[in-house]
């Protein structure tokens, strides 16, 4: 299981965090006669860390277990470089980290919570010189990290307490928090040595975007004369004619390019916008890991928390969740061809933010916008249920007078619903208004700020603010998300007091008041041919029953992989995009900001009250 990096530390209940021990990553299978111990990509450790594997015998359990290779330096500090000097230093000071247990006696543990794994392991483990338990602290992220930052350590990983072990993926549910940028990168090459040096001067770095291998900067410090020597002579057996780049970097210098097989560590203050390390500073030499791991992070992100689809991904597994065995299929089939991201990573972003989606979507009838071969191919709308879902899967029956018939509903009360609508590509959720038990009178008000081809987003930004000034003027408080395409939408808490015929009309009035005031670039015209194509639709039909709008932290079926976000007004300003809140920082904002749709499902507002107040500003 991997972790994603993240910014910041924080304070969480329903996280625990440990040390991030600056090493190498090892599983240990001790559930046969012989113990296997090998690297994430198969090396095995057997022989190289003798002194640990020696001590597998010692274990009374059959397990298997995961945790990581730490060397330590004089100070006892862990130190990465020297775990690549163990050949010529066999008595080197080490520890095998154990964190995590992933089958005991027989018995996968993998579908347990994290928390108690931990507490099977603690038991289960016999802790030896050099085979120790990690522990772990709960809540306190903020102190624990300051504490790490003290120890001078590489920092910190938070995992959800209650977190399955998905094998091969990265989650958010397991976080890494550093206190440098240090970060992976391909050798790809290296340029001719200047002045006294020897070997090579600089090595051209590379990473992985889409499959394709891209130039990310050179690296030139970092080593001494034996470290230069040890990889000139690697490198040399890895030279070929040409660059491994499709689009070849210039450079200062004549670079002999090699095969794009090794992995470096590197250390650097920022990576610029065209994905190029700055003041990148070599560190070590990755045995451990594959150049297909390395993959250039999204240009969106803003939260250093990409999703990865990597190729050992699992097609295919069962969880269980809310006590229902959920069976996910075609983990891998990409769903956002330009993005790179993929079924497994929209399960796993609604599993995220699960806590902050769900009370927008309970007891709503949902139209299911569902793209099984992903967003470039033609998707379709669902309402009614059918015959082949699980019987634990909720549904309503509502009559349709257009269609003359009952309509199956589903509504989603839980992750295990989430996870088996998304597994059936459904990418956006798209509620009622009303909720059970009275779907005839809407929880609140939508309106919905539509635009043309010819809009820009700043301006559905200013129709925006002057919605909020209508609303300010009768003493409303709405709230306000971006649609997560082009539009954005605007929340009243209506409490369920009114019907839908008298909330739609409310909208109409307050819609009229906003063309009043921005007659320029607004419309109240609904039909596409009257319409002026250079004018923001001001739709209030959407307050009508079984109308629906995607819910607050949706992902939306667009390139750039967005998210309808709830924004604060002051936020609301010229230059902000819709893909500047997308799968890949939402959950650290959501995090930080808390649910600012939340008053929408409070109580409502009187009406009556506003339409009075609206007839005295006139």
């Amino acid at each position: 299981m991997l972790a994603k990096p993240y910014e910041k530390a924080f304070d969480d209940e329903e996280w625990i965090f440990e040390i991030k021990w600056d090493g190498y990553r090892a599983v240990a299978d001790l559930s046969k006669k012989q113990p296997l111990f090998y690297s994430r990509n198969g090396i095995s450790f057997l022989s190289k860390f003798e002194k640990i594997s020696q001590d597998f015998k010692n274990q009374k359990h059959k397990m298997i277990l995961d945790g990581e290779i730490v060397a330590y330096d004089e100070n006892g500090k862990p130190n990465f470089q020297l775990l690549q000097q163990i050949g010529d230093n066999p008595d080197l000071a080490l520890t095998y980290q154990v964190f995590d247990l992933l089958w005991l006696n027989g018995h996968s543990t993998e579908e347990l919570p994290l928390i108690q794994r931990k507490e099977l392991l603690k038991e289960a483990l016999t802790e030896t010189e050099v085979i120790k338990y990690c522990d772990h602290i709960q809540a306190k992220g903020t102190e624990f990290f300051n504490q790490m930052q003290k120890m001078k350590l590489e920092g910190m990983i938070a995992k959800k307490a209650d977190s399955l072990y998905i094998e091969n993926h990265r989650t958010s549910d397991w976080l890494k928090i550093k206190f440098t940028n240090t970060e992976e990168a391909v050798i790809c090459g290296f340029t001719e040595p200047r002045g006294s040096r020897e070997g090579f001067g600089a090595l051209i770095l590379g990473k992985y975007s889409n499959g394709k291998l891209i130039y990310a900067g050179h690296t030139g410090t970092g080593f001494n004369k034996e470290s230069i020597d040890q990889l000139h002579e690697r490198l040399k057996k890895l030279v070929v004619k040409n660059s491994p780049f499709e689009t070849v970097p210039k450079t200062n210098t004549p670079v002999t390019w090699t095969k794009p097989e090794l992995v470096c560590e590197i250390k650097y203050s920022e990576i610029t916008k065209d994905g190029i390390f700055r003041h990148p500073v070599f560190m070590a030499i990755r045995e451990d890991k594959d150049p297909e791991d390395i993959n250039e992070k999204p240009r969106e992100m803003k939260a250093k928390t990409p999703l990865k689809n990597t190729k050992s991904a699992e097609k295919e597994k069962e969880v269980t969740l809310n006590k229902h065995k959920v069976k996910l299929t075609n983990q891998d089939k990409i769903y956002f061809p330009k993005d790179g991201i993929t079924k497994g990573d929209v399960i796993e972003y609604y599993q995220s933010v699960a806590s902050y989606i769900l009370p927008h979507l309970k007891n709503r009838p949902l139209s299911l916008n569902r793209f099984p071969n992903g967003i470039e191919e033609q998707g379709f709308y669902q309402k009614d249920a059918g015959d082949s879902i699980p019987d634990w899967i909720k549904t309503t029956q509502v009559y349709s007078e257009s269609n003359d018939k009952y309509i199956d509903y589903i509504y989603c009360n839980d992750k295990a619903t989430l996870a088996y609508l998304n597994n059936l590509g459904c990418i956006d959720f798209n509620p009622w208004n009303s909720s059970l038990p009275d779907l005839e009178h809407p929880d609140y008000l939508v309106l919905d700020l539509d635009p043309s081809k010819k809009n820009t987003f700043d301006e559905v930004i200013e129709t925006a603010l002057q919605v909020n000034e209508v609303l300010k003027s009768i003493k409303i408080k709405g709230c306000c998300k971006t649609s997560g395409s082009t539009g954005i939408h605007i929340y009243i808490p209506m409490g369920g007091q009114y019907e839908f015929e008298q909330v739609k009309d409310f909208a109409h009035i307050l819609m009229k008041q906003v063309n009043e005031n921005l007659p320029k670039i607004t419309t109240l015209e609904r039909s596409l041919q009257k319409r002026n194509d250079k004018k923001i639709y001001l739709d209030y039909l959407q307050n009508r029953t079984g109308q629906t709008l995607a819910s607050a932290y949706s992902l939306r079926p667009k390139e750039g992989v967005s998210v309808s976000m709830p924004l604060e007004w002051d936020e609301l300003k010229s230059g902000v995009k819709p893909t500047d809140f997308n799968i890949y920082n939402a959950l650290k904002r959501i995090k930080e900001k808390g649910d600012l749709f939340k008053p929408v499902l409070g109580k409502g507002i009187d009406m009556m009250k506003t339409l009075e107040l609206l007839e005295n500003n006139k």
